[in-house]
């Protein structure tokens, strides 16, 4: 067995095996050209060794390098769990990720600069900033998929949930369970805020609690449940919808050090149904989004748009 620190090359194989680097590659391509015996010999020496190809390497020659390229935020909960669902969503359409964070101190058009350095064949977004005239400058390159944000653009597939729909069904829980006044804390200029606050608005007004609808600033992280939470304990309300779950736990640690229970005082939900909010110390109702779902359809938009506009083999 190869040393960790080394990786078999075929020349270490065929000098083990005692045949040519071609004859190597013959075998490991499978294609015709050497004996059985040559062919047995070169397959045991390559398991012995723990040779094993590389396959991004066949790929590039062959003008393909079958990777998709993920812009996502570290700082949100639900885009980890989408990822796990694009992770398995390509592998079954025989492509590979290669992510691109977006952190406090890297933005967007970073993250997107260095995937378009990798030789990606597509870029998947998650959320975000980008203007649609820089959506379309990159669409000009390669295609683009949109996750969790719009887009009216014909270069540019988006992947979402109902917004608006899903706040709406947090506002119909709540009124099931009796409450009238009921906040949301909103998610300012991020994607899916809009359609959001809308949803929540319109099921405010389809339940006649119209005069008792009141949106207050928020945003994406705990930080900003917080300081949505500080301006409701003037005039606490019974229920809280949340933009998201991240946001939400923000919210919940400052009402419960301010004394309130929850949900004995005040009732909140989330949105998103990241893994955060199902830790028990957490156990947060949320509104969820189908990850597997977004996760299928944004790999398959993104390997459909390849597949039209990658050439196919020279004769």
């Amino acid at each position: 067995m190869q040393s960790a620190e080394r990786r078999a090359t075929l020349a270490d194989v065929a000098a083990a095996a005692g045949v040519s680097v071609a004859s190597v590659s013959i075998v490991m391509r499978g294609a015709p050209g050497v004996g059985s015996a040559t062919r047995e010999r070169v397959l045991e020496v390559a398991g012995r060794l723990g040779y094993q190809p590389d396959s991004r390497a066949r790929l590039l020659r062959s003008g393909r390098s079958r990777l998709l390229g993920v812009v996502f935020d570290v700082r949100h909960p639900f885009h980890h769990d989408l990822l796990t669902g694009l992770y398995d969503a390509a592998e079954r359409s025989g492509y590979q990720l290669t992510l691109s964070a977006v952190t406090p101190r890297r933005g967007e058009r970073t993250a997107v600069g260095d995937l378009l350095q990798d030789r990606c064949e597509a870029l998947v977004l998650f959320g975000g900033q980008l203007r649609a005239s820089e959506l379309a400058s990159i669409a000009a390159r390669l295609p683009v998929i949109a996750m969790m944000r719009g887009a009216r653009r014909r270069d540019v597939d988006v992947v979402h949930s109902d917004d608006a729909l899903g706040s709406q069904q947090a506002v119909d829980h709540l009124v099931a369970l009796g409450h009238r006044r009921i906040a949301h804390v909103d998610g300012g200029t991020l994607a899916g805020s809009a359609e959001r606050r809308t949803g929540y608005q319109e099921a405010m007004r389809r339940h006649g609690l119209g005069e008792h609808a009141r949106i207050v600033p928020g945003g994406a992280g705990e930080e900003d449940g917080a300081r949505a939470a500080e301006r409701l304990l003037a005039d606490p309300p019974t229920a809280v919808t949340v933009f998201n779950d991240l946001s939400a736990t923000g919210l919940l640690d400052v009402l419960r050090r301010n004394g309130l229970d929850v949900p004995g005082d005040v009732s909140v939900v989330g949105y998103d149904d990241t893994s955060l909010s199902r830790l028990a110390h957490i156990d947060l109702t949320t509104i969820a989004q189908d990850v597997d779902a977004m996760a299928t359809a944004a790999v398959d938009r993104a390997v459909a748009r390849i597949e039209q506009t990658t050439p196919g083999p020279a004769p």
